[in-house]
């Protein structure tokens, strides 16, 4: 399918938030928002089609998807072709969005006071959803070395002695550093979080960036 991505599309007055709600951020007037979860281009036709036909249906109740239905079919076809990865429709869990997802992992597997460890710079609704819901906020920071960030791993283990951490938000690839961390990363983090008895809860939306070879 051909697209034009060189459309300009005026956002503004549509109830946009990063454009309309932008003053209200306290964002100054101009500022041209290059956010990657909300893009300036069009949806995809068969997308745009899809909610049309919903539309003229005209009957706007309460509606859900089915575990056997079209949409869980979609999700496990999407893993098992791109990523070679079988899912089962009962290991899904619907959420109204990421954040909330965070937030209730947050709730569900620490406790009030605990130490939820995070590595910064790091998507900020992390922080976030661990101090609103009153968690303790642990950091391990990334190490920038000859334009690539590195994890210390010293720290790593050290944050979460300290802190008796049991909940570990991991970002890969990373955001906004854009990391993807390596088998033998991943694999040395796993090993200290089992020896601490951590939980991994991995934040992986944007895998699809991901690409054969790719090693940022």
């Amino acid at each position: 399918m051909k697209y034009n991505f060189d459309e300009v599309i005026d956002r503004r007055n549509t109830n946009s938030l990063k454009y309309d709600f932008a003053a209200e951020r306290g964002l100054p007037d101009g500022l041209l928002p290059f956010w990657v979860a909300d893009m300036d281009f069009r949806t995809a036709p068969c997308v745009t089609e899809a909610l049309l036909k919903s539309a003229e249906h005209a009957v706007y109740g309460y509606s859900d998807v089915k575990k056997d239905g079209a949409y869980f079919n979609a999700v496990r076809d999407w893993f098992a072709e791109r990523f070679n990865f079988e899912i089962k429709p009962e290991w899904l869990v619907k959420t109204p969005g990421v954040v909330f997802a965070l937030c209730a992992a947050v709730q569900a597997f620490s406790e009030p006071g605990g130490g939820v460890l995070i590595q910064p710079p790091v998507y900020y609704p992390f922080r976030q959803s661990i101090e609103a819901n009153g968690r303790l906020t642990v950091t391990n920071p990334l190490v920038y070395q000859n334009g690539r960030y590195y994890i210390d791993f010293d720290d790593f283990e050290r944050k979460i002695i300290a802190n008796k951490v049991k909940l570990f938000i991991l970002c890969n690839p990373h955001n906004p550093v854009g990391r993807v961390w390596t088998m033998d990363e991943l694999v040395k983090m796993g090993e200290i979080c089992a020896k601490y008895n951590v939980l991994v809860l991995s934040d992986e939306i944007h895998c699809d960036f991901i690409y054969m070879g790719m090693n940022i």
